[in-house]
């Protein structure tokens, strides 16, 4: 028994979710539903300017209702089930809805649960994690406190939303307590999955010498696999041949969860059948590669591109884009080349803008400017001008 139909049914009501309805609204379709189950809606890249004392959480938040594009049915429930066989999702409560095009955007799952000992370490005692509203607060307090001791950094292995988050706060700490005049009697760690800090090598290079300039003992090929609040101390396990294993401990540590996509996501007929689950789309359509009527963009989708706002902003145009042709039975055209940009906040006055495509090549937006470098201008446009376009411009449809 279906609830209801519409013509387009978005999954997700965050970045990707508000800036593909607002677009499709701003295109004359009229029947757009909207699946979120929040009352609150939070522009997450300032979380970590909260947790290096940079800003307020409180100017993250808005009301989920503030965002919604007029004239779109929002239901507020969560989805727990799609068929596309039978062209429906089914939410928690039962109920189901019809759609003849469906767009997946519920966003991406944080498994704490996949770090030994840190969900019950969080918040307290010095771990914290920006990759929570609650908790980017704490972060700052952790920071603002440690005046001597061990502060450990840690980045998960696989896909995750802003991939340079995990190091961004790793600098703002550390140039924070070279402010207060303590940086030397601090031992900062920074642990990363990856071979080097950075995929785009002229970018790594600036990061190295960042991380060397703070004093900051980098692990790569390694990961943080265990916490053990009592003893304050840490797993460090190697990824790949080029890893080994080693104990670190801590005063204090910045955590980031594993992630995948949602649960209901990885068990349906749209994932990739992975462990991360990711729904398999076409990476330059977004379209389903099994199920034409389906797309999916933001951090759910398998694209192989940075999860990124950034990322998202080139890929909404691309979808809207995408489904008209599919509903006019005419060749999807509109193409996505996988761009996305991490801004990398380097101290409180400085950031460089990593702009790169698929291939990794840079894609400058400002090619006056070497965004492989550190500039001031650069930490003006993270605190105010990107906020200001994405609650203005993005989410309106109109960026």
């Amino acid at each position: 028994m279906t609830t209801a139909k519409h013509q387009v049914v978005v999954v997700g009501g965050g970045t990707a979710g508000i800036s593909v309805a607002a677009r499709l609204l701003r295109k004359g379709h009229s029947d757009v539903a909207v699946i979120e189950p929040s009352g609150k809606h939070y522009y997450q890249p300032l979380w970590t300017l909260v947790g290096g004392g940079q800003a307020k959480a409180s100017t993250t938040e808005r009301s989920e209702a503030s965002v919604m594009p007029k004239g779109v049915t929002w239901i507020r429930n969560a989805a727990a089930a799609v068929e596309p066989d039978g062209n429906t999702v089914t939410c928690v409560d039962g109920a189901t809805y019809e759609y003849d095009v469906l767009v997946v955007c519920p966003g991406i799952q944080l498994d704490w649960d996949k770090t030994e000992g840190l969900q019950g370490a969080l918040g307290k005692n010095g771990v914290s994690s920006n990759y929570r509203f609650d908790l980017a607060p704490r972060t700052w307090e952790f920071i603002r406190d440690l005046r001597s001791g061990s502060a450990v950094f840690g980045m998960p292995s696989g896909p995750m939303k802003c991939a340079g988050a995990p190091q961004k706060i790793a600098y703002l700490a550390s140039d924070y307590w070279r402010s207060q005049g303590v940086l030397n009697d601090i031992d900062v760690h920074l642990v990363v999955p990856t071979p080097r800090l950075f995929g785009v090598p002229a970018i790594a290079d600036s990061l190295d010498a960042i991380a060397a300039d703070y004093g900051i003992t980098v692990h790569t090929n390694a990961e943080v696999t265990s916490v053990d609040a009592d003893a304050h101390k840490v797993g460090v396990t190697g990824v790949g041949e080029a890893g080994s294993d080693t104990m670190l401990s801590y005063d204090m540590l910045h955590a980031v969860p594993r992630q995948s996509a949602p649960d209901w996501v990885k068990s349906s007929p749209l994932s990739t059948g992975e462990a991360t689950g990711y729904v398999e789309i076409d990476k330059h359509t977004m379209q389903h590669v099994r199920y034409p009527n389906i797309f999916s963009l933001g951090d759910a989708g398998s694209s192989p591109n940075s999860k990124t706002g950034a990322a998202i902003r080139k890929q909404a145009p691309v979808v809207v884009d995408n489904v008209e042709a599919f509903l006019k039975g005419r060749p999807l055209d509109a193409r996505y080349d996988g761009y996305a940009s991490c801004p990398i906040v380097t101290s409180s006055r400085a950031m460089l803008l990593a702009e790169f495509d698929y291939d990794l090549t840079v894609t400058p937006s400002l090619p006056v400017i070497d965004s492989t470098k550190p500039h001031r201008g650069y930490w003006y446009l993270k605190k105010y001008g990107l906020p200001f376009m994405y609650w203005n411009l993005m989410l309106k449809g109109l960026a």
